[in-house]
């Protein structure tokens, strides 16, 4: 898919709502524990009842790694579903690899080729060698973490080194420069909304994924005051606050209402803007 197509779902949908698959089996409905494959049978339930409100799905491979093969078919389970029933959503496996150049190029395949996603998180730390490779797929995207939600963020990212600007820049600053950078989408955490103004100087169209808004505290309406391009430019991503809405019956139910109050917010900020 490339931006062109997810800027029309933006449009179409009013709605720039990215639904994390966080799937976690102590927090699932109960009855769905008797599926043959409760993971996607959960899974299934939530894209079925929000496909409409939403225009990506986010799965986190770590909750599939951690149970194992099930684990990782369930995974493969599901983006077969999305591609082949709902085509039009943008897929992004939150995986954060970032290897040398030639292990890179295995994790490409593995979720570009193989998988199919659309996208896939990498962490920069390495430098261009063990990002390019990624950026080497045509119609397919790189999201790089620039600025994340977590308190660690200020660890390293907001640090300056000899004088200079802020490490989280530097890495933006630098990411324009390696081929095929056009292909690069960013992580910016909604709970770090003061520093959106200063990103837009350094990558004033890229998309950003904006993790954080919702169970981490984040604020819609802050992020999309700075944040928000001329071809809306953000992908708003709730996992938590939106896929365990319910631990009953009616968790798809549930799911979809939270997924729509987020749905019915954007639309009124697209048509304010």
């Amino acid at each position: 898919m490339n931006t062109a197509d997810l800027v029309n779902q933006i449009q179409k949908k009013k709605s720039f709502l990215c639904i994390g698959l966080d799937v976690d089996l102590n927090k699932i409905p109960e009855h769905l524990l008797k599926e043959d494959d409760p993971i996607f049978a959960f899974n299934k339930a939530i894209i079925d009842a929000t496909h409409h409100l939403c225009v990506g799905y986010k799965p986190n491979t770590a909750f599939y790694e951690a149970y194992g093969i099930k684990g990782w078919q369930a995974l493969e389970k599901t983006i077969k579903y999305l591609n082949e029933v709902y085509p039009e959503q943008f897929t992004i496996a939150d995986a954060k690899r970032g290897d040398i150049g030639n292990t890179s190029t295995m994790y490409a395949k593995a979720f570009f080729e193989d998988l199919e996603f659309d996208s896939v998180t990498v962490a920069p730390y390495m430098g261009q060698d063990s990002v390019e490779p990624f950026l080497a797929f045509k119609d397919k995207h790189t999201i790089m973490l620039a600025l994340t939600s977590n308190k660690g963020a200020f660890d390293f990212q907001t640090k300056t080194i000899e004088g200079k600007e802020e490490v989280y820049k530097q890495v933006l600053e630098t990411s324009k420069t390696w081929q095929n950078a056009e292909n690069l989408m960013y992580v910016v955490g909604a709970t770090k909304a003061e520093y959106f103004k200063d990103i837009r100087e350094i990558i004033p169209e890229a998309f950003l994924l904006v993790p954080g808004v919702g169970a981490q505290g984040g604020n819609l309406q802050d992020v999309c005051k700075y944040g928000m391009t001329k071809n809306v430019g953000l992908l708003i991503n709730s996992s938590r606050g939106i896929i365990y809405a319910s631990n009953g019956t009616d968790f798809a139910e549930a799911a979809a209402e939270k997924a729509k109050n987020l749905q019915e917010q954007m639309a009124l900020i697209l048509k304010t803007d």
